[in-house]
């Protein structure tokens, strides 16, 4: 079995900043994608940025410029750094792991809260 655990959220001014952690164990394909998607009460899971083993990355236009995802392929982790917070980026997060070999696969964090408010 693969498992993410998630770290990192927290309450946050707008404005502020925050660094999400995601680190993932078990039988991992080595090409893969690491990505990031929120949820808020009511609502779809939304892409946030989603990353490749290699390194490519893309981003929702509505984190584009604030956010910065990375990963570190010796670690299985993914990080989010989190610049520029607004109050709409309130939402819980969850870290995403994606191979297509032999055939798609989705592996999901528990979820971080992260609440943007003065």
């Amino acid at each position: 079995q693969v498992q993410l655990v998630e770290s990192g959220g927290g309450l946050v001014q707008p404005g502020g900043s925050l660094r999400l952690s995601c680190a993932a164990s078990g039988s991992i394909f080595t090409h893969n994608l690491m990505g990031w998607y929120r949820q808020t009460p009511g609502n779809q899971r939304e892409f946030v940025a989603v990353i490749t083993s290699g390194g490519s990355t893309n981003y929702a236009d509505s984190v584009k410029g604030r956010f910065t995802i990375s990963r570190d392929n010796a670690k299985n982790t993914v990080y989010l750094q989190m610049n520029s917070l607004k109050p709409e980026d309130t939402a819980v997060y969850y870290c995403n792991l994606r191979w297509s070999f032999p055939s798609t696969v989705d592996y999901w964090g528990q979820g971080t809260q992260v609440t943007v408010s003065s």
